[in-house]
Formats: C-alpha cells, sequence, structure tokens
C-alpha cells in the first residue's frame, strides 16, 4: 500500500512562526540555529507539512555551512528542484513535492565519493523521526536506509 501525503490546512496551522516563515514563505533560518544541525542520531526527516519522507541520516554529513547538510534525498519523487534567482544568485531550490514546502537548496560542492551534491535543509522544514520509533510511525519500508548507531 503506497502512503499519501499532502499539504493541509490543520498542518499549516500547527506550524511555529519560524516553520511558517520558512516553509511558506520561503525563508532561511539563521546558520547554526537549527534544531538539527548537529543531531547525530539514527532516523529517518520527513516535511514538517505533509510527513513525506525526505532524508536519511545515513547520508546526512558536516559540512560547516550552518544548516544540515545531506548527499540526497531518501525518496527521490518527494523532493522537486527549481531554479531560484533571487538575492542575486542562480541556485536550485528544494521543495518537497506533495507538502510543496521550502525546504532549502542544493549544491555542487558536496562528497565526490557519495554523488558530489550538497542539499542544504532548513531544520525548520524538517521533523525527525527517530529509527525507534520509525514502524510505529509508518516508516517502516525505509528502515533499510538508515544506518544503526
Amino acid at each position: 500500500m503506497t502512503k499519501t501525503y499532502s499539504k493541509s490546512e490543520d498542518a499549516i496551522a500547527k506550524l511555529t512562526p519560524e516553520q511558517f516563515r520558512v516553509t511558506q514563505q520561503n525563508g532561511t533560518e539563521r546558520p547554526f540555529t537549527g534544531e538539527y544541525n548537529d543531531n547525530k542520531a539514527a532516523g529517518i526527516y520527513v516535511d514538517i507539512v505533509s510527513g513525506e519522507p525526505l532524508f536519511a541520516s545515513s547520508d546526512k554529513f558536516e559540512s560547516g555551512c550552518g544548516w544540515p547538510s545531506f548527499t540526497k534525498p531518501i525518496e527521490p519523487a518527494h523532493v522537486t528542484e527549481l531554479r531560484d534567482t533571487s538575492h542575486g544568485m542562480i541556485r536550485t531550490e528544494v521543495r518537497s513535492r506533495d507538502g510543496d514546502s521550502h525546504l532549502g537548496h542544493v549544491f555542487p560542492d558536496g562528497p565526490q565519493d557519495r554523488g558530489g551534491l550538497r542539499y542544504c535543509i532548513n531544520s525548520a522544514s524538517l521533523r525527525f523521526i527517530a529509527k525507534a520509533d520509525m514502524m510505529d510511525e509508518g516508516y517502516g519500508d525505509y528502515l533499510d536506509q538508515v544506518e544503526d548507531i
């Protein structure tokens, strides 16, 4: 059975002001302030709005940029990439497909041995689900993508 994800007014109403600013108004949290920047626990990161699975802890790495960084999405179909020309730069914005949440940006300066990409993601757009809770929360299909710590 395929799980469905969607953006709902109820989920948006539960967002903190910072989560709303980041996900709904294309904001960026200040570097080194996000809840998950230093998180080293095993699990997955899902869209705070829709719950769609986005990134696995096994693909997280320390980039030093001040935001959680990942080498790839856990489920590429749940992530969309758009050209972003705001702030006088050309970047690639990353959004959740079903939640349409602004997540962050992807850059070509990640670890070369892991594909060379750095998904630079705002903690405010994410909810972390620990490996021990993944089955109970309906994300058991992704357990094989999460390392044992």
